[in-house]
């Protein structure tokens, strides 16, 4: 297999769809894709103006102020104590490296990728480009020989599971019998919603309690665009096994894949401030508590979505016919589909529009009532 043989990018399916939407009096309300709506945090953007004399190229495996800054934060948000420059390496963005890790592990045909049911796409993007097949399975006991890698998404997109502590020793204790590399794509740890992760932090796949006293082939992703509203920096990083990001950087110095040195100081800035986080995560929590009871009125049960940054959502039938509704109510929303063959009733709600937006789909929701599903 090769990129030849990846699908067509599927978000082209659902233009019809927005244009139905845009159809509607009072406008589209697009909550199909969670790209942030919300300002750059100011601390952020005059971090980024204080770096813009870049003459020279950027190191790849960051500045040490960078990694010094991810290991701190890892200690102080993730309960993850003891990284060394070492066990850190920014990257640009995090869907790269979800998209090229298996190529650059080494993997190829006969080579297993696991990761979700309801899943990211681009993890098996990764393992089509790489050669390798994919296997969708939520359940470590399922995991066969042959796996390679194991990507645990938590919380999840886009159905906002967590896995608690129990649960990520569980699987990387398989990982291990299997001698496959796990990565825990942790992109929306911040965000914790229903109890207990309305107090507790999402733990971490590098946590402790979970790795014991060796974090070889485990990793940790992290993006910066979700928390702190850099999608535009293509802000990112991963963490853990030190022989694997030793590997990784010699990889990506060959390819050239460097953060932009501004970059890197803004992300070492954002890393360093927790009171922009806590204020884009207020923002969030009230758009959710918004939407997601007018959601309900309207008869959909929202599933799971106890954190992170999206309603994983259905009515009992196929995902289309409540797309399909939605627009008619000007709302614009991502298949279940999308994220595996697994969810044909599912739809997914992002809460990145502005506060006016969710107001209006609530009220839509809210005025559309239940709809009668035959069968």
């Amino acid at each position: 297999m090769s990129v030849r043989d990846l699908a067509d990018y599927p978000w082209d399916a659902v233009a019809p769809y927005a244009e139905r939407a845009r159809a509607h009096a009072g406008g589209l309300v697009d909550l199909s894709i969670g790209s942030p709506v919300d300002p750059t945090p100011d601390v952020v953007r005059r971090a980024l103006t204080e770096a813009t004399d870049a003459h020279a190229y950027p190191a790849t495996v960051g500045s040490p102020q960078l990694r010094e800054a991810i290991a701190a934060w890892f200690d102080r948000r993730r309960g993850v104590p003891g990284l060394e420059p070492r066990n850190v390496l920014p990257t640009i963005g995090s869907k790269e490296l979800v998209a090229l890790l298996p190529t650059l592990l080494g993997l190829g045909a006969g080579d297993i990728v696991v990761h979700p049911r309801a899943a990211y796409p681009t993890y098996e993007v990764g393992a089509v480009v790489a050669g390798a097949t994919a296997l969708a399975s939520d359940d470590p006991d399922e995991w066969p020989e042959g796996t390679k890698l194991i990507w645990v998404n938590s919380p999840g997109n886009p159905d906002g599971r967590v896995w608690d502590v129990d649960e990520l020793r569980r699987a990387v204790a398989r990982a291990r019998e299997l001698g496959a590399v796990i990565a825990g794509d942790e992109c929306y740890a911040e965000l914790g919603w229903d109890a207990p992760w309305d107090v507790e932090p999402v733990p971490s796949i590098l946590d402790p309690r979970v790795v014991g006293d060796s974090r070889a082939n485990v990793l940790a992703v992290y993006s910066l665009s979700k928390q702190s509203n850099l999608a535009g920096y293509r802000a990112a990083f991963l963490a853990g096994c030190a022989r694997i990001v030793a590997d990784l950087t010699t990889a990506r110095k060959h390819l050239g894949l460097m953060p932009p040195a501004p970059v890197q100081h803004a992300m070492a800035v954002a890393l360093g401030d927790d009171a922009h986080v806590q204020e884009q995560k207020a923002l969030y929590r009230a758009r959710r508590a918004t939407l997601k009871p007018a959601v309900e009125a309207a008869g959909f049960t929202v599933e799971r979505s106890e954190a992170g940054l999206y309603l994983w959502v259905t009515e009992g039938r196929d995902a289309w016919e409540s797309m399909g509704r939605l627009a008619d109510l000007g709302i614009l929303a991502g298949p279940g589909v999308f994220y595996g063959a697994h969810h044909p009733q599912h739809v997914r709600l992002s809460l990145t529009a502005s506060d006016e937006r969710i107001a209006a789909a609530a009220e839509r929701l809210r005025s559309s009532g239940p709809v009668t599903v035959n069968g």
